[in-house]
């Protein structure tokens, strides 16, 4: 599995981004793709997932209400709409893939990952 997310830059405080990860090597539809994030000197952290065929989501507490994603099947592509954005929301952002849901995301324990893209909030 190859993934690659894009959509990183730079924004304002309250401001949006839509970061996209292009998946390939295996059937896209039977994996979950999340979200992790690290913003320097700290730990990667769990950001958010979604389902391969049921579109069932989990998201870290500290994005739910203003992050979503979403997933084209047709396309291989997974998004992550970022909205009201905050400075503590700046950092690299990386997709991941792992045919199943559950703790391990949480963990971080994940099968594939991709290289991030990075994200920067200014207040």
């Amino acid at each position: 599995v190859q993934l690659q997310a894009s959509g990183g830059g730079s924004v304002q405080a309250g401001g949006s981004l839509r970061l996209s990860c292009t998946f390939s090597g295996r059937i896209f539809s039977d994996y979950a793709v999340g979200w992790f994030r690290q913003a320097t000197g700290k730990e990667r952290e769990f950001v958010a997932v979604i389902s391969g065929r049921y579109g069932v989501r989990d998201y870290a507490d500290s994005v739910k209400g203003r992050f979503t994603s979403s997933r084209d099947n047709d396309k291989n592509t997974a998004y992550l709409q970022m909205d009201s954005l905050k400075p503590e929301d700046t950092g690299e952002y990386y997709c991941a893939a792992d045919q199943y849901l559950g703790d391990r995301w949480q963990k971080k324990s994940v099968e594939f990952w991709g290289q991030g893209t990075e994200v920067t909030v200014s207040s």
